[in-house]
């Protein structure tokens, strides 16, 4: 091997240490054990090797990624709330590497193996139910977890039983008592299980029969559903995100009850600029994503606690054009 030109993964073999802590002692950074130092600086010595300008070049430009790791790319809350992210992230100098897990924890673990290849700063990562705990704890100093929290990992997330209390409050308040709901796949913890119980539980406080459907995040499925939970008495329909409310709106255009009230989880701008009459919650997005954001820069910075920040949802009533 003496006669071969070595590389970065051979000193790291060689060592028994990644090759990021071999590119930090060729790089005289301080974060690595004396212990750790001397024994790579021993291999290196032995085996004369001289790293390449451009490897080192590579290495410096690595330093200043964050990966951003979304569940669906078409998923308009993660589009809202990777657009605060962004220019935060590239304030401090920072490029940006976006992958798609499409809720698949298999695919989770090879990008968060592919951004470890490539010596990320940091990850911000869209979690899900099913995902490996060591996995994620392996990364506990730079990562932020986005809606769905794992033990130890600071984490942002959204109210989502209280946007849906939010709502129930407001239609019972307006002597709205015939309230159904369509939601998501209880497999889903947050879009799925939490809003579907408080659904539930505000039914229970106020001795109303629940009316509810469950399945996908589509518009197909909004339209499908639609038909299960309005009935002739129905006076409001409460949707769990706003893809599933184009769906019973569509519904309602081709089946018309004036007096239905459908509400939405979301407030996409869209959404809400095509039909302004919908009563919807704005669970915060922009405002989790720059607290993502934030949360990541200062453990990045020395920050070493974990915490679980819950963005407030708020009330939004838009007024009906005349």
């Amino acid at each position: 091997m003496a006669n071969q030109r070595l590389t970065i993964k051979d000193i790291a073999r060689l060592s028994g240490v990644g090759k990021s802590t071999v590119s930090r002692v060729l790089n005289n950074e301080d974060n690595v054990s004396q212990r750790t130092r001397e024994r790579v600086a021993a291999v290196i010595n032995q085996y004369g090797f001289m790293p390449l300008k451009s490897a080192q070049a590579m290495r410096a430009q690595s330093d200043k990624i964050i990966g951003i790791v979304l569940s669906r790319l078409d998923s308009p809350s993660e589009n809202q709330a990777v657009r605060a992210i962004l220019p935060l992230l590239y304030a401090q100098g920072f490029d940006v590497l976006i992958m798609e897990s499409l809720l698949q924890p298999s695919l989770v673990a090879d990008h968060l193996n592919i951004l470890q290849q490539r010596y990320v700063e940091g990850v911000i990562l869209f979690g899900f139910a099913g995902l490996d705990p060591q996995l994620l704890a392996a990364w506990q100093q730079k990562m932020v977890l986005m809606v769905h929290p794992y033990p130890g990992i600071t984490t942002v997330r959204y109210d989502d039983a209280g946007a849906v209390a939010m709502l129930m409050d407001y239609l019972l308040a307006h002597n709205c008592q015939r309230i159904s709901f369509i939601g998501v796949e209880l497999s889903d913890e947050t879009t799925g299980r939490l809003r579907y119980q408080a659904y539930l539980d505000a039914c229970q406080r106020h001795a109303i029969a629940p009316v509810a459907a469950l399945g996908d995040l589509s518009y197909h499925k909004g339209y499908s559903l639609a038909q299960q939970v309005i009935l002739e008495e129905t006076q409001a329909v409460i949707c769990a995100s706003d893809t599933i409310a184009l769906g019973v709106i569509k519904y309602l255009q081709q089946h018309p009850q004036p007096d239905v009230q459908v509400c939405s989880i979301g407030h996409t701008p869209l959404l809400t600029f095509l039909f302004p009459d919908i009563l919807s919650v704005n669970p915060g997005f922009s405002e989790a994503g720059h607290t993502a954001a934030t949360l990541l820069l200062a453990k990045l910075n020395g920050d070493t606690t974990s915490e679980v920040v819950t963005v407030p949802c708020m009330l939004e009533i838009e007024p009906v054009s005349e």
